[in-house]
């Protein structure tokens, strides 16, 4: 469809192209844009129109153009145009040249809007950029400060660590307890059952530990176990057997309890062991008196060999329960029997005997 051409517009402008208002010049004397309240936009317009007769954009002699072509004169430059000829005068230009500026303007327009928004988001994300950053060093002042005060018991380098003993390393240790204690002459028998490990004649027995001694009743209870089914011990060559249990009747009970009730229960037996302090065997009743002092300190015959000198006391009182008596070694620098009261002494009639706590030693 035809374009028609508006009143007034020159024949030049080509169909449908706008005619650009004409602005006039501003007036001589300082310039608006430094004035407070002037927007960015507004600046760079009135720049730009203050150098508005230089149009850089203005056709050379020679530029071909054609009516049906209105951006002719922008694009298309001809071989024969002459470097050293002066431009046209913009006032006998052809209505294209007016359109050519209008559309200056609004390029310009474009331009400044566009400047104005990109420093207006510049701004905010450098305002956001820097709340984030106050904020995020913020955090991380407040977890320096936090690890700086806090107290060194916090810190997972100095605080103590938990050490397991093992079984033996409990059995080496001493324990304190003193040689005058005398407990309530109650008793808890401790919980669980072993399973007698061979097929010899079985042997079934509960542990009791008097209440108050403050000692381990699982470890005791372990020791026993592991001491008579030992291969050197009563169980030697499969001949018997030992079973702990929890209820039913045993056939005996061997007891942990303190200096003081332990005398009490080898009394009913007919048994003094209040001169040295020792454990009994009260073969009157169904237990076996193991005294807790010795169970805790050990002997001056063993020294610091707690491990051995618990073995010697569980085998020796055990023995007397099996129909075992007391004896000695015969030879000067022999173990001493199982059977020899260790806890008293090593050396007899000019023999030194040495410490043993096997029945069965070379086993």
């Amino acid at each position: 469809m035809p374009h028609t051409p508006l009143a007034g517009t020159p024949s030049g402008s080509g169909p449908g192209l706008p005619i650009p208002r004409q602005r006039q010049a501003p007036q001589a004397g300082p310039r608006r844009g430094g004035q407070a309240g002037r927007s960015p936009r507004q600046d760079y317009v009135d720049a730009f129109e203050a150098d508005a007769d230089d149009d850089v954009f203005a056709p050379r002699t020679g530029v071909a153009t054609h009516p049906s072509d209105p951006y002719g004169s922008v694009t298309t430059w001809t071989p024969e145009s002459d470097a050293d000829e002066p431009p046209a005068d913009l006032d006998s230009a052809p209505g294209a040249a007016k359109g050519r500026k209008g559309r200056t303007y609004t390029g310009i327009a474009a331009a400044a809007v566009t400047t104005v928004l990109a420093v207006i988001v510049a701004g905010q994300v450098a305002k956001d950029g820097d709340g984030d950053g106050a904020r995020s060093q913020a955090a991380t002042d407040r977890a320096r400060d936090a690890r700086e005060t806090a107290s060194p018991q916090a810190s997972p380098s100095s605080s103590p660590r938990l050490v397991t003993l093992t079984y033996a390393q409990k059995m080496a240790e001493k324990y304190p307890l003193s040689a005058k204690l005398k407990g309530p002459d109650k008793f808890d028998a401790v919980p669980g059952v072993d399973r007698a490990p061979g097929k010899g004649r079985k042997y079934t027995y509960r542990v009791d530990v008097e209440q108050g001694l403050g000692l381990d009743g699982t470890l005791f209870a372990q020791a026993v176990q592991k001491t008579l089914n030992d291969k050197r011990s009563w169980a030697h060559n499969g001949a018997r057997t030992f079973e702990r249990i929890y209820s039913g009747k045993p056939d005996f009970v061997i007891t942990l309890a303190s200096p003081g009730t332990t005398a009490t229960w080898c009394a009913k037996s007919g048994l003094d062991t209040t001169e040295d302090n020792v454990s009994c065997d009260s073969a009157a009743t169904e237990r076996v008196m193991i005294n807790a002092y010795r169970w805790a300190q050990g002997s001056s015959t063993y020294g610091d060999k707690m491990y051995a000198y618990r073995q010697m006391l569980i085998n020796h009182e055990v023995g007397h329960r099996l129909g075992y008596g007391h004896v000695t070694c015969d030879k000067d620098g022999e173990l001493a029997p199982v059977m020899q009261q260790q806890t008293k002494f090593l050396d007899h009639d000019g023999i030194h005997c040495l410490a043993n706590p096997w029945p069965y030693p070379g086993s």
